[in-house]
C-alpha cells in the first residue's frame, strides 16, 4: 500500500495557509485532474481523490486542528485514514461532487448538478454532541446512548418527497442532467459555462405532487436513540466521528455524520498527563523514615502494594510501568505509567508526649539535613515539573 502524502503537500500549500488559499489550491488541482477531462485515466482519478481527501480535512477547522495535532491517525473515526474513513480507494466519486461540487463552478463540466449528467444528491448536515467521560470510562472505552433530535427520512414517502403513487419526473428544463449550459460570446470566441438547473435545483427530477407530510423534502423532524462507541484512550478535545448518523439528506440524499466532542471529568485520585496518571502519595513521617509497605490505587479499581525504602525523601517519584491509560486506537500502542509522587506529612499539632518525643531528637546528626540533601530534594521537584 502506497504511503499517504501529507495533505499540505498534496495541495501545495504551507501549513499556515488560509482557508481561501486552501480552496484555491484544491480547485486548481481538481480541475486539472477532473475525471471528465481525463476519461479512463486511473492515475488522474486517484490524484483527484487524493486532493478531495486533503481538502475535506484542511477546509474544516476542527478536522484540520486534529490533523495538525495527530497526523493521519487522528481519533475522528474508525476509517483507514483516521478521519472517518474519507479517503483512498473507499472514497465515492458521487460523494465528492455532492460535497464539493461548488468548487468547479463555471468550467463547463460536472460542476453543479452532478458529474457527467448525474443528478445532484443532497447530503444531510452533521450534528455535534458533547460527552463528559470519567477516567474509568476512558480507560475501558464505553458505549454511550444519546436521544438525538434530527431530520429523519419521511415514513410516508420513504424519502422520495412525492405523494403516494405520484413518483418523480425527469426535469423538462435540464432533461435529467441537473445542469443547464449557457453559451456566451467573448473576445476569445464562444464560451460555455454550466450552472445549477433552476427548475430542479440540480436534482434532475421534479415532483409534481409533493408529499403533504414533509412538503416534498423527504425528511421530517424526529428522534432517534443512537449508540456511539467511544474507544479507550480518548482525551479532552478529541472528536469521535460517527458516519451516517446525522441529519437525513433531502429526497434520499446521504445522511450526515455525528461528531462527538470529548470532555473529561476531574478525578478525585489521579491527574492525567498524556497517557500517564499521577498519584500524590502522602506518607506519614515514621513510614518515610523507617520504610514499609503502602497500598496504591489503580485506575482498574484494585490496589497495588509498593515498598517504601527507609529514609524516603519528599519529592521522590516512583513509576509503575503500564498502569496508566491506554493509547487511543490508531495513535500509538501500549499503556502509560502510573507515576507516584511522594510527599511527607508534617503534623500541625502535637500532643505533649509527641512533642517531648520529637524534642529528644533535636541535635541528633541523623535528623540534620545538609545543603547537599536540600539541593537533592529541590532537584527532584525541578525535574518533575520540567
Amino acid at each position: 500500500m502506497a504511503q499517504k502524502r501529507d495533505y499540505y503537500e498534496v495541495l501545495g500549500v504551507e501549513k499556515t495557509a488560509s482557508e481561501e488559499e486552501i480552496k484555491k489550491a484544491y480547485r486548481k488541482i481538481a480541475i486539472k485532474y477532473h475525471p471528465d477531462r481525463n476519461p479512463g485515466d486511473k492515475q488522474a482519478e486517484e490524484k483527484f481523490k487524493e486532493a478531495a481527501e486533503a481538502y475535506n480535512i484542511l477546509h474544516d477547522p476542527q478536522k484540520r486542528q486534529q490533523y495538525d495535532q495527530f497526523g493521519f491517525n487522528g481519533p475522528m473515526g474508525g476509517g483507514s485514514g483516521g478521519f472517518g474513513g474519507f479517503g483512498g480507494a473507499s472514497m465515492n466519486m458521487d460523494d465528492i461532487f455532492s460535497m464539493f461540487g461548488d468548487i468547479f463552478g463555471g468550467h463547463g463540466f460536472g460542476g453543479f448538478g452532478g458529474r457527467g449528467g448525474r443528478p445532484q444528491q443532497h447530503r444531510g448536515s452533521d450534528l455535534r454532541l458533547k460527552v463528559r467521560l470519567t477516567l474509568e470510562e476512558i480507560n475501558q472505552g464505553v458505549t454511550k446512548k444519546f436521544k438525538v433530535r434530527k431530520d429523519t427520512t419521511c415514513s410516508h414517502c420513504h424519502g422520495t418527497g412525492a405523494a403516494d403513487g405520484s413518483g418523480r419526473e425527469t426535469c423538462p428544463t435540464c432533461h435529467g442532467s441537473g445542469v443547464i449550459t449557457h453559451t456566451t460570446q467573448s473576445i476569445f470566441g464562444m464560451m460555455q459555462t454550466q450552472g445549477v438547473c433552476p427548475t430542479c435545483q440540480g436534482e434532475g427530477q421534479i415532483i409534481k405532487n409533493k408529499c403533504p407530510h414533509c412538503s416534498g423534502t423527504g425528511v421530517t423532524k424526529g428522534e432517534e436513540v443512537v449508540e456511539i462507541n467511544i474507544p479507550a484512550g480518548v482525551a479532552e478535545g478529541m472528536v469521535v466521528n460517527v458516519p451516517g448518523k446525522g441529519n437525513a439528506g433531502h429526497r434520499g440524499g446521504v445522511a450526515g455524520d455525528i461528531q462527538v466532542y470529548i470532555e473529561e471529568e476531574d478525578h478525585k485520585l489521579f491527574v492525567r498527563d498524556g497517557n500517564d496518571l499521577i498519584y500524590n502519595l502522602l506518607l506519614d513521617f515514621p513510614t518515610a523514615a523507617l520504610g514499609g509497605e503502602v497500598d496504591i490505587p489503580t485506575i482498574e479499581g484494585n490496589n497495588l502494594k509498593i515498598k517504601i525504602e527507609n529514609g524516603t525523601q519528599p519529592g521522590k517519584t516512583m513509576r509503575l510501568r503500564s498502569k496508566g491509560l491506554p493509547a487511543v486506537q490508531g495513535y500509538g500502542s501500549g499503556r502509560g505509567d502510573l507515576v507516584v509522587n511522594i510527599s511527607v506529612y508534617v503534623p500541625k499539632t502535637l500532643s505533649r508526649e509527641e512533642k517531648k518525643a520529637i524534642e529528644s531528637f533535636v541535635g541528633s546528626d541523623n535528623f540534620k539535613g545538609d545543603n547537599q540533601t536540600k539541593e537533592s530534594i529541590f532537584q527532584r521537584f525541578k525535574n518533575y515539573f520540567n
